[in-house]
């Protein structure tokens, strides 16, 4: 009897090792595409529906939330010229999941030509749609 409840325990922890590990793959992915500035990445690890936002300071440096749309921050990303180099340092991943929902927190530094440009913290989202894990939301802060 022993021997069973420890194999059910060790499948079970198996089972959620392996979600973490795709969960944390969307999530590569989606820098993958920020790196190389490909928007076929970009689309294939976001749903369609992804809501993106930014917590940032407006002029009196009063926190604002800013809504930034998808297709928009896709073209921002392909127009940065072939000789500017960005780089998004994740110091950490965060993983939590329920079933077909999981939440990523991921602390980061942003470099733009090996220069430190801004730090903050990356929020996401993520939604199994027949077994694929596609992110849904991405909200961030940027301190300089």
């Amino acid at each position: 009897m022993r021997k069973i409840f420890i194999l059910v325990l060790i499948l079970c922890f198996t089972s959620v090792f392996s979600q973490e590990v795709e969960v944390k793959q969307a999530v590569d992915d989606f820098f993958v595409g920020l790196h190389k500035r490909d928007t076929l990445m970009f689309k294939k690890s976001c749903h369609p529906y992804i809501n993106m936002q930014t917590i940032g300071k407006d002029k009196e440096q009063n926190n604002k939330l800013i809504l930034e749309n998808f297709q928009d921050f896709m073209k921002s990303i392909v127009s940065i010229p072939e000789n500017v180099v960005l780089f998004e340092k994740l110091l950490d991943y965060k993983i939590q999941i329920d079933g077909p929902l999981a939440h990523v927190w991921t602390p980061y530094e942003f470099y733009v030509n090996g220069k430190l440009s801004h730090s903050g913290v990356n929020s996401f989202t993520l939604f199994k749609d027949k077994d694929v894990w596609q992110i849904i939301h991405i909200i961030d802060t940027r301190r300089k």
